[in-house]
């Protein structure tokens, strides 16, 4: 199969699978509201609530590391709006390498989103767990944690089981409850902060450089999300201006409350008592109000936090491998979808995965292949970050009227240099363990890719 010309930047009009009927035009559901929302609450998850202690060793350094994720996630967001104005369809980015560099280029990125999904989607679900022991005591039952991760994973399944309709409207309430309540806490607390909290600039001891890359690449998995309107461009009324749009209205109010937030929790609890907490948030609720509700209060938010943010990505764990097999290069029944529109087998794929993770989490050591396969996340997200900036560099280097706006080149080149640069970065600060298990997993795929193609190219001989 060769990659399609530029000017084919539509879904196919025939499935992968010849014997299967073609498929009814599919309604756009999103408007830019819940496109907005599906960036904010898949960027928004459960990290928000333990990122403030995880940074707190680097010191106030990690303040300066989430100023920079902030600007490159921006940038992102407008390269990720400005491919979806040439390529507005479901799959994103594994449509921009795609198109740019073939078959091959396309699959490495749905494979490497696709795994980052998965995993992702299971240990969001066990982060639940945490904050549901807040309010409903589970005592250490392994039994119990497993009932309630399970019961996190498979409800927002459920909902995308029912249409994407459905999970635009769970994605909107969801983010309003998450968001309103963080918002509050993150500017009241900023008149409560005592500087002499924030503790050293460097606590470290490694250069400044050194923590920097460092502490960004522990807080990279927080703004993992901001390409969800570009997977989704299928689902999105008026894709060519509205994914840009949400891409970018989403990652600055999704930045706005971690900034805020970080920055009124270290300036409400002491560093050394941050560096140990396991509720930064609610020792911040507690320092204001001083009381102990904020743990209750917190855990409430929370809940509801990852739990919109699951709802939104296994919606985008379905739809990658569905573009994909539209292709032939995901196996073909990922490109059924259901009456709701909704690629059913894929959803029913990363609810059985995350099920066999969860499963894995609460049976085995602490030292587990679930616990490894968190660790590559970082890199598996980046990787199709990094070919989609290089699709858009391509497009502009080839230079045709069709790909490249003249009055826009310079900044188009600029965002997608940049964006390609941060991408390379992060990778590179994802440490040594993390790229080689990466790697691995990611090459693990190729035995797929080949077996697709091998299979495909004598039809299309016959044919």
């Amino acid at each position: 199969m060769t990659a399609p010309s530029p000017t084919e930047a539509t879904e196919p009009s025939e499935p992968a699978d010849p014997e299967a009927k073609p498929l009814p035009t599919r309604r756009r559901t999103f408007g830019l509201a819940a496109a907005t929302a599906l960036v904010m609450g898949n960027i928004i998850g459960g990290g928000i609530f333990a990122l403030p202690a995880a940074v707190a060793p680097y010191g106030t350094l990690s303040l300066l590391a989430f100023g920079v994720l902030s600007v490159a996630a921006v940038l992102l967001a407008l390269l990720f709006g400005t491919l979806a104005r040439r390529s507005p369809v479901t799959g994103g980015l594994y449509v921009y390498p795609r198109d740019a560099f073939g078959p091959f280029a396309g699959f490495l990125s749905a494979w490497s989103y696709w795994t980052m999904c998965w995993v992702s989607i299971a240990a969001l679900a066990v982060a639940v767990v945490g904050y549901v022991d807040v309010l409903i005591p589970l005592h250490g039952n392994h039994a119990l944690e497993a009932v309630v991760a399970l019961g996190a994973l498979w409800l927002p399944a459920v909902a995308n089981f029912a249409g994407t309709r459905w999970v635009g409207t769970v994605q909107i309430v969801s983010t309003v409850l998450k968001f309103v309540p963080l918002l509050l806490v993150a500017t009241v607390g900023l008149f409560f902060v005592d500087t002499d909290n924030f503790g050293p600039f460097n606590a470290t001891g490694d250069s400044v450089p050194g923590a920097l890359a460092a502490s960004a690449a522990l807080l990279l998995y927080s703004f993992l999300g901001v390409e969800s309107a570009a997977v989704s461009a299928g689902e999105v009324e008026d894709p060519e201006r509205t994914v840009g749009r949400a891409s970018v209205l989403g990652t600055l109010a999704s930045a706005l409350v971690y900034l805020l937030g970080t920055v009124a929790v270290f300036g409400l609890v002491p560093h050394d008592k941050l560096v140990d907490s396991g509720a930064p948030f609610a020792d911040a609720v507690n320092a204001i109000t001083g009381g102990s509700w904020g743990g209750t209060a917190i855990a409430l938010v929370a809940v509801a936090s990852i739990t919109g943010c699951l709802n939104g990505w296994i919606l985008l764990a379905a739809q990658m491998p569905y573009a994909a097999a539209r292709d032939g290069l995901f196996p073909a029944p990922f490109a059924k979808v259901n009456k709701g529109g909704v690629p059913s087998f894929g959803v029913w794929a990363v609810a059985l995965l995350g099920t066999a993770l969860i499963g894995l989490n609460y049976t085995a050591g602490p030292d587990t292949t679930f616990r490894v396969l968190v660790l590559i996340t970082t890199f598996t997200g980046c990787v199709p970050y990094l070919l989609s900036a290089a699709a858009q560099l391509y497009w502009l280097a080839k230079g045709t009227r069709e790909q490249v706006r003249p009055a826009g080149l310079v900044r188009d080149l600029i965002v997608a240099a940049l964006s390609f640069a941060f991408s390379f970065w992060l990778i590179a600060g994802a440490g040594y363990a993390a790229v080689y298990q990466g790697v691995l997993f990611l090459f693990a795929g190729i035995p797929v890719y080949v077996w697709l193609r091998g299979r495909a190219e004598p039809a299309q001989t016959s044919a």
